[in-house]
């Protein structure tokens, strides 16, 4: 655990505990913490989810921001859940996620069914959501946007390591048109990370349950996570991170390397563009 025994869910609250703090207050760190009689450093681990507050913390630092009675009923009941090892969280969701995801130094996935989120353009987006049926089309506008923001952290100077594990079903799944296709094959060769390509040739053994993601920290412990339309799952077991670091290790044996890769996603873009073509010289 490298000494740090926050979670996703910790962060997310403590950066919540934040957020309160300089939105209804005029209180630095410093300051709300010698109201509390604290010392400064509490306040730090507490706001940065490195540490569990009590209960009576909690209502003490809430009730000096000013919240009220239900708000922080509220507030405790989803932080009792913060240092759990195994979270649950409902899909639609997505601070936890995206606050684990943008502070990773290493990312790491496996998608069987769709190209992953974070390589997703934004036609294939809105083709899958809407091929889906299961968001109204207000909340796909929203869901897209929120897809396409996350997607910054691959441009950042300090990125992420990435490597996609992409099983070829995912290639070769049509979502939306040839053009929408073709557009989204080419923009998987023209980023700054490493794809691998599951084949469809590797059998069972290259077909998973789910998808999965690993979150590799420089100071912290690893987080494996998973999600359905159900559920989102966020892992920092010791056993449960093993776990997703061997079925990992099991799919590097298999895919294709980086260079085999990228010959077959041109290769299928270049069909996808060959059956645009020919559809438009039949139209014609």
């Amino acid at each position: 655990m490298n000494g740090d025994p926050s979670t996703p869910y910790s962060r997310d609250l403590g950066d919540e505990l934040r957020q309160i703090r300089e939105s209804f207050t005029t209180f630095r760190g410093r300051k709300i913490a010698k109201m509390l009689g604290w010392d400064p450093g509490k306040v730090s681990n507490i706001e940065h989810g490195k540490v569990r507050a009590t209960e009576i913390d909690i209502i003490q630092y809430l009730g000096r921001c000013g919240r009220s009675q239900v708000f922080i009923e509220d507030f405790l009941r989803r932080y009792r859940s913060a240092f759990d090892l195994y979270f649950v969280q409902v899909p639609d969701i997505l601070r936890t996620m995206t606050l684990a995801e943008s502070c990773a130094d290493k990312i790491t996935s496996y998608d069987l069914t769709y190209i992953p989120g974070l390589l997703q353009t934004e036609d294939y987006a809105t083709a899958l959501y809407v091929a889906r049926g299961i968001l109204t089309p207000e909340k796909i506008e929203t869901a897209v946007r929120f897809r396409v923001e996350r997607q910054a952290i691959l441009q950042r100077h300090n990125r992420p390591t990435c490597v996609f594990y992409v099983h070829e079903n995912a290639l070769r799944l049509k979502v939306g048109s040839d053009q929408i296709m073709e557009d989204q094959l080419m923009r998987l060769l023209f980023h700054t990370h490493v794809i691998r390509i599951v084949p469809a040739a590797s059998g069972p053994a290259g077909i998973l349950l789910t998808n999965y993601v690993l979150w590799g920290y420089e100071k912290r412990g690893d987080v494996a996570f998973t999600e359905s339309d159900l559920a989102m799952v966020f892992v920092q077991d010791e056993l449960g991170v093993k776990r997703c670091k061997s079925i990992f290790a099991q799919l590097d044996a298999i895919a294709l390397d980086e260079e085999q890769s990228r010959s077959m996603v041109a290769d299928l873009a270049s069909r996808s563009r060959e059956d645009l073509n020919d559809r438009k010289l039949h139209l014609a």
